[in-house]
């Protein structure tokens, strides 16, 4: 029996009084990439904090791996990147790193860490500062490290695409295909679609509360009518 990774039943969420995530039905299998879209606002980053344990949800079940995703053994398995990623500024880029793979129980050796540093275009020499000198986008790649390093089979990335370049983005999008071929799991969400829909197996979008469609890319472009899957989305939201 294909048991999901990450399995998400009838989840319901509010914040006081108002209902924010209604009746949300998800299954992610191992070695899938899924993307979650949907408009600000719309409880994305919600339901991706009911997933970690870090908000109660009024009714259903959320399970990793078949356990319940509060458990302890459960959070082992996810490492996450939040989209407003800003690490300890006391920290040098290697120590943040060091400190994130030990959560894990990991323990790659420089020569690795600065290998996948250099893939990302981040100059491995950096490393040895302190992250309040780094810009934007150098922060965002040693997030981006942080997460893929820690080797959990169950990865959390919320718009992971955040201040990069063009360059990097490519860059990024090939580490995350290479990752699925280690029989890894992503969720993903991200504003940008058109790397959704060329990352992703599936895309699920999520339109007040609710998610109201599940399918893949091509699927989505043939519901909504269009090419273009960001017209594509658009037209499946306004129906």
């Amino acid at each position: 029996m294909n048991i999901p990774v990450l399995q998400v039943t009838e989840v319901g969420v509010s914040y006081g009084r108002t209902p924010v995530i209604e009746g949300f039905d998800l299954n992610i299998f191992k070695g899938e990439t899924f993307g979650l879209i949907g408009l600000n606002g719309v409880g994305k980053t919600t339901i991706i904090k009911a997933i970690l344990g870090l908000r109660d949800v009024n009714c259903g079940a959320i399970m990793i791996d078949g356990r319940e995703c509060n458990q302890a053994e459960s959070r082992k398995k996810i490492s996450f990147l939040p989209e407003r990623f800003d690490p300890p500024w006391f920290l040098s880029g290697l120590e943040f790193l060091y400190f994130s793979m030990r959560l894990y129980g990991v323990s790659p050796g420089r020569a690795e860490i600065y290998e996948q540093s250099e893939r990302l275009s981040l100059d491995p020499r950096v490393l040895k500062n302190r992250v309040q000198t780094y810009s934007k986008g150098m922060r965002q790649k040693l997030g981006i490290l942080a997460t893929l390093l820690t080797e959990c089979p169950l990865l959390v990335l919320d718009e992971p695409m955040s201040g990069l370049d063009p360059k990097a983005r490519m860059q990024v999008k090939d580490m995350l295909a290479e990752i699925k071929k280690k029989n890894r799991t992503i969720l993903l969400c991200s504003h940008i679609l058109a790397d959704m829909g060329e990352i992703c197996d599936r895309l699920g979008v999520l339109s007040q509360g609710r998610l109201i469609f599940t399918g893949t890319p091509e699927e989505l472009k043939r519901i909504g009518g269009n090419d273009n899957i960001e017209r594509a989305f658009l037209s499946v939201i306004e129906k």
